[in-house]
């Protein structure tokens, strides 16, 4: 009995003292987490980034393997306690009075839709416990703006806890400081984090503060990340975004921090736990992030939305929840089958095509090889050839862009999965492919896949650290480790970039003489980017150029634009643009000035004589080859898909300040209506590539996302040629010596000269700095071309982030305005390695040619007010032309903070007057709205006759029958129509506008038309389009011309 009473005292001793151990390694946990909790993240880029990663929500679920938890990440890149934008949402504002704690943020952004509030979120999620980022994107603001965020936090605090998402209580809230800054400036160019950290700091202890004050845990991760990043191992992977082992550590500290509980090993079954919360978090973004959310929630989800989307937002919430519930089951060791209750969640419907034209049958024939070439037509002395189609290579599907290698090598970005991924389907699996001809016949004959199970691949660019690609919301870094031509490492750079509308997000993308690169955006978007220099935000229309050497992110250009497809550069570093979505090609320069939060820079005028404008183009490329003729050295390639099929070459000229063109020719054209060239390039042998996305069915907006006539298999390239001349000797650029490299600057062709810098940018960078200089003093000064070629040399210097001074400043006294134009460009981005920048912008402001004083112009202001305006003064010295006066305005409204009155009264031309007059104006609004009316009939209404789009002016289906007029406005028009003598094909639908503008709107616009461009016709009453839409509201589909002139005859 003894023996049994000491050995009970000693367990109890022993279980005691176990007790007492775990006792003090568990903490008190800063909130209570229940069983079946609702925890949501919400906030800025740091909790963004965890849904890459998943870790700290494995961790929860390791914490609480019982408590079947639900947790979502509603962070994104730019959020603010009060101010979270989102493209379909008609308010950025998280609560109410959110709007006075900012300033140029509350201008009016153009969102529009019905997507959820970030209140209307929580409650459908029953938030319970909400986690929030915040103070890294305000901390920009420094000690300035502390206040005033210390005040919008306060307002977030007080509006959550007054709220009841889950149905019961208020929602338990934890406030998150931001991160420390690494200093990561010895291994890369970027800040070194000491002003950073020192501001960081101050919005670390604003955020304690106020949650001390309204009683609201607080977990500080700017100290111990500070301490971290102390250590010899890299945390971050630009200073300010955390690298992957950083999340992990980050992860771990938040939720031990959270909880209390310490953290476990896990082992399998973490990695078991990690793997379904990815999956989990596919579908999740799918759903919070949806892809192509305009014709989900936005503007675009009439007329075609209601037939798919509502179904499929169930579906990918069901499949989400399917995935809360396999984690359950493997943290509990219960068998799941995920695939068995997948096929139980919601059918999708069978979508109808629209397409609906009388010869269809004819039309959605697919031509193929020989077929297909004899529909192609090249001029006189020219001669297209078949490099490769899907019949060869099925990969090569719905190809997008193209780009040649430093090997010579063709690489293809293929897009499938284009619209984009639906809920149900296989993942997605778009390409990077790399395409061979290794027999030199002129045809592939190899194919590499470097990168598959891609989504949207409309954007890359090489560097020599590998490839740079657009993938939805992120920018990202594609890396081949080993040598093999197949990606071995994927990292996310960038993350809030937004597709929104998918053929709308970053894309098209383009290098500078630098190597940094532009990417084409397009109207509706709202991107909000973190980087390590700030938050960089962009609304609607416009380009971003990324510099990978100091990995810095700017809103390059910010314009009222469409859908940019094509961006290039002349021989001298001038940038063009296509507005695709509308016929205009426009120089980008005078328009590269620091934006304003929801206000469009300045445009210049079409370079494209109206004779020759077609829409919608794809695909900028200057001609720079050798094996063309001489006389068309220096033209501009466009390729249009719709009306006219094929590519436009015209003529360069300067024109003072700027440039004007002149149609040349028509370098190719097509008779088959599925031939869609969308992007070209030269190749190393000089020959022109051209890229058929080949489709029956083209435009994002005129057809179902879901259309089953979307091909998603066809896809060719083309190559031309000018078999009387010769081809050109590729030059030897992979594995040249740097002296060969050199002596590339020297060459004719354009793309060499690009592919040469990126080969001399990935060598080393003293031994290519010291033999460059002995290339320079080598040149031959009465060479024609010397200015040029030391250009190129200076250009190399700006690519290794490394500029030559002396040469810059000799350059910028060049006696040809466009070796100065180009100089004063690297002075503009590299002018942080001078001393004396400001004086030499001066002086580049007091030029003797308006394009260097423009570049001076557009360069002031992005510098801070009192520098930029230095410079603008030296400028208003000297003559303003055409090309410059809109740009000198707006930098000089930018840099005093005097944002532009975008409401200033309009010089209206037409003979209505008193309420037809307002009427009038109202609908000139409609009509100028991007993707309506002015889109395709233009401004002028004369539309675009060689792309297939009437005039309005003076003819009969406008100011006629006032009946037939409005059935065509309601329900669309669709088919062959001959319009004053002109017969048009009506391949692509004009869309109807029933679900997109209500009776008055639909009065208005048509009264405008009626009324405009020299018309003159009555007033439509909305009462009369209330008549016509309630006697066809059964009808679905267009109306044919046929139809409707059988109904109403022509009078």
């Amino acid at each position: 009995m003894k023996f049994k009473g000491i050995n009970e005292y000693v367990l109890t001793l022993v279980l005691l003292l176990i007790v007492l151990n775990s006792c003090e390694k568990r903490k008190d946990p800063l909130i209570e987490i229940n069983p079946k909790n609702s925890i949501v993240l919400i906030g800025n880029n740091l909790g963004s980034r965890m849904l890459n990663y998943g870790v700290f929500e494995t961790e929860m679920h390791l914490k609480f393997p019982k408590d079947s938890l639900l947790i979502r990440n509603m962070c994104d890149g730019g959020d603010t306690p009060g101010f979270r934008p989102h493209s379909s949402r008609n308010s950025p504002w998280a609560f109410p009075g959110a709007e006075r704690f900012q300033t140029e943020l509350a201008q009016n952004s153009g969102s529009e839709g019905f997507f959820p509030t970030p209140d209307e979120w929580l409650t459908q999620l029953k938030a319970d416990v909400i986690i929030g980022f915040f103070g890294y994107n305000e901390s920009f603001e420094g000690p300035e703006g502390l206040e005033n965020f210390k005040g919008e936090l306060e307002a977030f605090i007080q509006h959550s806890k007054n709220q009841r998402y889950n149905g019961k209580n208020s929602p338990k809230l934890v406030l998150v400081s931001p991160i420390a800054f690494e200093d990561l400036s010895n291994k890369m160019d970027v800040p070194n984090g000491k002003k950073e950290n020192e501001n960081l700091k101050l919005y670390t202890q604003a955020i304690k503060e106020i949650s001390f004050n309204n009683q609201v845990p607080f977990i500080d991760v700017f100290t111990p990340t500070h301490k971290w990043f102390e250590d010899d191992e890299d945390h971050t992977i630009d200073g300010s975004q955390l690298n992957k082992k950083g999340y992990e550590k980050f992860a771990a500290h938040l939720a031990e921090k959270i909880t209390g509980i310490p953290n476990m090993d896990g082992g399998s079954k973490r990695m078991a736990i990690n793997k379904m919360v990815n999956e989990k978090n596919f579908y999740w973004h799918n759903d919070y992030k949806i892809p192509n959310g305009v014709h989900a929630y936005g503007r675009r989800y009439d007329p075609f939305g209601p037939d798919n989307y509502p179904y499929e937002k169930i579906k990918v919430r069901e499949m989400t929840a399917i995935r809360d519930t396999a984690i359950w089951s493997l943290l509990q060791n219960e068998d799941f089958d995920i695939a068995k209750t997948d096929a139980k969640t919601t059918e999708l419907p069978e979508v109808e095509t629209n397409y609906n034209l009388a010869d269809e049958g004819e039309i959605i024939m697919y031509k193929y090889g020989e077929d297909a070439l004899e529909t192609l037509t090249v001029p006189d002395g020219y001669k297209v050839e078949l490099f490769a189609s899907e019949k060869e290579f099925p990969d090569l599907a719905n190809p997008a862009q193209i780009s040649f290698d430093n090997k010579g090598r063709l690489w293809v970005a293929t897009l499938p999965s284009y619209p984009h991924y639906r809920v149900g389907d296989a993942k997605p699996n778009d390409k990077l492919l790399i395409l061979e001809d290794t027999d030199n016949d002129g045809k592939a004959d190899k194919q590499t896949v470097f990168a598959d199970s891609l989504h949207l691949p409309i954007g890359f660019e090489f560097a020599p650290e590998g490839v740079y690609l657009s993938q939805g919301t992120n920018l990202k870094l594609l890396t081949d480790t080993d040598g093999d031509d197949k990606v071995d490492k994927i990292e996310i750079l960038l993350s809030g970039f937004d597709d929104h509308d998918t053929h709308h997000a970053i894309s098209a993308f383009s290098a500078d003489p630098s190597g940094a690169f532009y990417m084409a955006e397009g109207v509706f978007l709202h991107t909000n980017v973190e980087t390590s220099y700030g938050t960089v935000r962009g609304t609607n229309g416009g380009f971003y150029r990324y510099n990978p050497q100091r990995k810095k992110l700017e809103r390059t250009v910010q314009v009222s634009i469409p859908n940019p497809w094509g961006i290039a550069f002349d021989e001298w570093g001038q940038d063009f643009f296509l507005h695709t979505s509308g016929p205009t090609v426009n120089w980008m320069m005078p328009s590269t000035l620091k934006s304003i939060y929801g206000v469009a820079s300045p445009l210049t005028e079409d370079l494209i004589e109206e004779a020759h404008r077609v829409r919608p183009t794809s695909g900028l490329e200057f001609i720079s080859s050798r094996h063309f003729p001489d006389e068309v050295q220096g033209d501009m390639l466009l390729a249009n898909s719709i009306g006219f099929l094929g590519m436009k070459q015209h003529q360069v000229m300067e024109d003072g300040t700027g440039y004007k063109t002149k149609h040349r020719l028509d370098l190719i054209s097509s008779t088959d209506k599925n031939f869609r060239p969308v992007e070209m390039e030269f190749a190393p042998d000089g020959s022109l590539y051209v890229v058929d996305w080949h489709n029956v069915l083209i435009g994002h907006m005129q057809h179902n996302a879901r259309d089953p006539l979307r091909d998603h298999v066809h896809g060719r390239i083309y190559r031309i040629t000018y078999p009387s001349r010769p081809l050109v000797e590729p030059a030897k650029i992979d594995g040249a010596t740097i002296e060969v490299l050199l002596d590339n600057l020297k060459l004719p062709e354009y793309r060499t000269r690009y592919r040469t810098r990126r080969e001399l940018m990935a060598r080393n960078t003293e031994e290519v700095l010291g033999k460059l200089q002995t290339w320079i003093s080598k040149l031959d000064k009465s060479d024609k071309n010397y200015e040029h070629h030391r250009l190129e040399a200076l250009w190399v210097t700006w690519g290794l982030n490394k500029v030559n001074k002396k040469l810059l400043e000799e350059l910028l006294q060049s006696q040809d305005h466009r070796v100065r134009a180009a100089s004063m460009r690297v002075l503009r981005y590299m002018g942080h390695q001078l001393e004396n920048s400001q004086e030499l912008l001066k002086i580049a402001a007091a030029d003797s040619h308006g394009r260097v004083r423009l570049e001076a112009i557009t360069a002031a202001s992005w510098l801070p007010e009192k520098e930029g305006m230095e410079i603008l003064e030296v400028a208003r010295q000297h003559p303003l032309d055409r090309w410059m006066e809109d740009s000198f305005k707006f930098a000089e409204t930018r840099l005093t903070g005097n944002f532009l009155n975008k409401d200033e009264e309009e010089n209206l031309i037409t003979t209505l007057e008193g309420d037809d007059l307002k009427v009038f104006a109202q609908g000139k609004k409609i009509y100028e709205t991007e993707g309506y009316c002015i889109t395709c009939h233009q401004e002028s209404g004369t539309g675009l006759q060689q792309a297939g789009y009437p005039t309005l002016v003076n003819q009969e289906w406008v100011t006629g029958d006032e009946e037939r007029l409005i059935k065509l406005v309601l329900h669309g028009l669709y088919g062959p129509m001959d319009v004053m003598g002109n017969h048009y094909e009506g391949q692509v639908p004009m869309m109807p506008f029933k679900g997109l503008l209500n009776d008055e709107e639909v009065a208005a616009v048509l009264t405008y038309v009626r009324n405009a461009f020299g018309n003159k016709a009555s007033v439509i009453e909305p009462e009369s389009v209330k008549k016509i839409r309630d006697a066809t509201k059964d009808r679905n589909g267009f109306f044919t011309p046929e139809e409707l002139l059988k109904e109403h005859p022509m009078k």
